[in-house]
């Protein structure tokens, strides 16, 4: 049973480690949403423990946060890089060491967030075995979604479309992220379930705390240079190659000052590694190195610079339930191209706070990007709108009250008949995300 003052809660993300360096591969949006999410729940006064597979023997097998929230890494396999499209078969191990590491511990889970289908049948295993575990859960990314993009299916995808349809008819309450990703949850998932939409935040503090000109000065880079920005990993589904053509089609790259600046690191040999190549090989095709920065993994401390000096940060993906970089470039000031496609529909305001274009479409971001690079004024414009839509909706702070507040409901229902059932609150505000 919960105790009053400090409850404990887990949130599990398999493939996707909170503690790790993002931009490596497998570390990208899911990561900083765990890990953030669960700093923000620990400053309400939750006890948070983040659960991650072990990829290493050289790391901790514990890392703390803060006071009341730490990342516990769970022997699940060999401990080495496995893709997520190969992790299902470890899941039981998995679960077995969660349920070793409640007992080694004395402690009692009542309440996990599961993020990412693999997670969630994790949480659906344990709740099997603790019948009383409140699930809540969090897709990232739908199969359902991702699959109408790919030629080439994965062998996983049967038994991954099924997982979903599970977890949604199952778990206590779903996360939606975007009002675009409940729509395809129904559409596409299942008519069943419950389902809350509660954005994905960033650290208004932290972005947005440096001016385009003090962020240029810091980084070196030109005044007058025209820089582009993408920042994020290197998969085909992030739609690169898509920018890079867009790049070499805008009118102002004859100017000589335009600059496309590509962050996120890469492990040669690995998935990452193949397509960060693929992509250096459409670059020099294109006779764009000279106009094309390949930066590799930028720094936690570095990331607000990169976000503040750029003109335009550019999300192409092929599809995103959300979009974390497009809310950490809009909290810094810096007006967004995105792809026309799920949570951006949300996040961006278009003409407002940035332009949408068709996924899959250079020439439409190449007119996007021009229309933005050609009048200085409209993009300052944009990107003070930017920041302040962010203010308003997706600070972590908000997004982390809402949630608490959800995870208090749960708990309530599931624990009315106890004694202490008033007496579970970690915290008593409300949610401030709209």
């Amino acid at each position: 049973m919960v105790t009053p003052h400090h409850p404990h809660i887990a949130l599990i993300s398999v493939h996707g480690d909170p503690a790790v360096d993002i931009g490596k591969e497998e570390a990208g949006g899911q990561n900083v949403y765990v890990r953030h999410v669960g700093e923000a729940l620990a400053g309400l006064g939750w006890q948070v423990d983040l659960f991650t597979r072990r990829t290493s023997d050289d790391q901790a097998s514990i890392v703390l946060h803060t006071p009341r929230c730490r990342t516990i890494r769970l022997a699940a396999g060999p401990a080495r890089f496995i893709p997520r499209d190969r992790i299902f078969d470890y899941l039981p191990t998995f679960v077995e060491a969660f349920l070793l590491f409640q007992h080694t511990q004395g402690v009692t889970y009542d309440l996990v967030h599961t993020n990412y289908w693999l997670s969630s049948w994790v949480g659906m295993e344990l709740k099997k075995r603790q019948p009383q575990l409140c699930q809540v859960h969090t897709y990232h990314s739908l199969g359902a979604v991702k699959y109408q993009t790919m030629e080439i299916v994965p062998a996983i995808a049967e038994i991954r479309l099924v997982v979903e349809k599970t977890c949604m008819e199952a778990a206590d309450r779903i996360v939606a992220t975007s009002p675009q990703e409940r729509e395809h949850m129904r559409s596409l998932v299942s008519s069943n379930g419950k389902i809350d939409v509660i954005p994905c935040g960033t650290d208004t503090g932290r972005f947005g705390s440096v001016d385009q000109i003090t962020a240029r000065q810091k980084l070196g880079i030109d005044l007058e240079t025209q820089i582009v920005l993408y920042i994020g990993r290197f998969d085909r589904r992030k739609g690169i190659e898509t920018l890079v053509r867009a790049i070499g089609k805008s009118k102002h790259r004859q100017g000589g000052k335009l600059r496309l600046v590509i962050g996120g690191g890469s492990r040669p040999g690995h998935s990452d590694g193949i397509e960060r190549q693929r992509i250096e090989d459409i670059v020099a095709d294109l006779d764009m190195k000279q106009m094309t920065l390949f930066s590799g993994r930028i720094s936690d401390e570095e990331l607000p610079l990169h976000y503040a000096a750029a003109d335009i940060t550019v999300v192409p993906s092929h599809y995103e339930p959300f979009g974390l970089v497009a809310i950490e470039s809009m909290a810094s000031g810096t007006p967004v191209v995105a792809s026309d496609v799920g949570g951006l529909q949300f996040t961006i305001q278009p003409h407002v706070t940035g332009l949408l274009a068709p996924p899959q479409n250079a020439i439409e971001f190449a007119w996007a990007i021009d229309q933005i690079l050609d009048d200085p004024v409209w993009r300052a414009k944009m990107g003070q709108a930017a920041r302040q839509r962010v203010e308003a909706y997706f600070s972590w702070r908000g997004v982390a009250e809402q949630l608490s507040s959800l995870y208090k409901l749960l708990l309530k229902l599931k624990f009315a008949d106890d004694d202490n059932s008033e007496d579970i609150q970690p915290d008593d505000r409300k949610a401030s995300v709209a």
